[in-house]
């Protein structure tokens, strides 16, 4: 609770952590929106392959900071003067590449892109701890908060017995494209033409791609571990998380929905917020949990504390400064435990190209990493602009088998590294670093 504090004293020595960010997207346009207003903080450079992007975010944003410089190369950004590199560009094999550029340059790397993460983030904060740099979790993105309540929860004693997010979901929306995306989301005409919406990335968190690769990135960083059946999105609201997830839960990841299958809303739903369910290990705490107002289960052992929403880039300067200046990530991956795996949208014809997260072919779904790697499964991050070599029916797990792959892509034989390293710490040795 001190960040502020050191904050200041970077800005009063003239010397504030110096920051690059690559992706000038929504969440990269948030935190640009608050930077300049955070003493101790200097955006040094702005990366992205669109620089009139940037202009008009940052004209959007009323930038008033002394204006940094914007390039199109993310390696000529990694090299320069920022001591934290943050990749917000989504894309994972870009996060992929970015990230170990950072590692070699002696630079701490910031990952938003939890796409990457999901598909190689043990494997990178493993690389990043050899070199003595820090990988960390996005702030105000679902996942650090998550961790962050995980932590707070064990450090006080208890044991977390589930922990996950909110969302707005129906099994009906698996099916949902860029192209039927915005009925789903209710939102205007007007509105989708004054801001800066992706459709395909709102697609996403609709269809259960984005839960998937949260909770992926939560089991990897906590040693929560997701159910076998993947996320079953029981519809639950704030008042009933401990009674409805605590009794039957033992250490794992879940996402709850604000919608009942009917289609009608959860009364005090958590859309838009993240929580965790813990126990109490003793009578006299389970006694201390009725006395202090927790929302707890009938039997009074399970309680539940949450937070109702998250600002994104809003909150991302909170990893910068934890990351610079207490030497400290806000979540890090410490294990492969959990997975987001490719599933057919619709039915897929022979040589149909797959188009990845958000888009009109393949959903991601949550697995365990081991039942992943059992059965072959196709990383929901790997699943974009590769042809199929069969025929494939709605609702089918889309395996390496099914799909013509390019094995030379640095992000895939980072990814068979990643797998291979942590396959055998499982059934060997296991570091540190890698255990839960």
């Amino acid at each position: 609770m001190n960040l502020w504090a050191k904050l200041k004293q970077r800005e009063a020595q003239g010397n504030p952590v110096r920051v690059g960010l690559i992706g000038a997207g929504k969440f990269g346009t948030m935190f640009l929106a608050q930077a300049q207003h955070t003493p101790g903080l200097r955006i040094v450079a702005v990366a992205d392959l669109d620089l009139s992007r940037v202009r008009g975010a940052m004209d959007r944003i009323g930038w008033s900071a002394p204006p940094p410089q914007l390039v199109e190369d993310a390696e000529r950004l990694i090299a320069g003067p920022a001591e934290v590199v943050i990749d917000a560009t989504g894309s994972p094999a870009a996060g992929i590449r970015h990230a170990l550029s950072a590692v070699e340059n002696g630079k701490h790397i910031v990952m938003v892109n939890v796409e990457a993460d999901v598909l190689a983030g043990p494997f990178l904060a493993r690389r990043a701890a050899e070199a003595g740099t820090i990988y960390s979790m996005a702030y105000g993105d679902q996942p650090a908060l998550i961790s962050e309540l995980v932590d707070w929860g064990r450090a006080a004693g208890f044991e977390v017995v589930c922990a996950g997010k909110g969302t707005k979901y129906l099994p009906i929306y698996h099916a949902s494209t860029p192209d039927t995306v915005w009925s789903h989301y209710g939102f205007s005409e007007q509105q989708l033409a004054a801001g800066d919406f992706n459709p395909r990335m709102f697609n996403s968190f609709l269809d259960g791609t984005k839960s998937a690769i949260e909770m992926a990135a939560v089991a990897n960083g906590t040693g929560l571990e997701p159910r076998r059946e993947g996320l079953r999105f029981p519809p639950v609201g704030c008042d009933e998380l401990a009674a409805m997830l605590g009794p039957e839960s033992n250490g794992t990841v879940e996402v709850v929905s604000s919608l009942n299958r009917d289609g009608t809303p959860v009364p005090r739903d958590l859309r838009w917020g993240v929580y965790v369910v813990f126990k109490a290990p003793t009578e006299y705490a389970r006694q201390c949990f009725a006395e202090y107002g927790l929302a707890i289960d009938a039997s009074g052992w399970f309680g539940a504390l949450y937070r109702p929403s998250h600002l994104i880039g809003l909150e991302l300067g909170i990893s910068v400064a934890s990351v610079a200046l207490r030497g400290e990530p806000t979540g890090c991956a410490s294990g492969f435990r959990g997975d987001a795996v490719a599933v057919a949208k619709r039915d897929l014809a022979l040589g149909e190209i797959l188009d990845g997260e958000g888009g009109y072919t393949v959903w991601g779904r949550l697995m365990p990493a081991r039942e992943s790697l059992s059965q072959g499964a196709l990383p929901i991050g790997l699943a974009h602009g590769v042809a199929l070599r069969r025929a494939l029916p709605a609702g089918s797990l889309v395996r390496w088998s099914d799909v013509i792959a390019d094995e030379s892509t640095e992000a895939l034989r980072v990814r068979r590294q990643m797998e291979a390293l942590f396959s055998s710490e499982k059934s060997g040795n296991r570091s540190p670093l890698a255990a839960g």
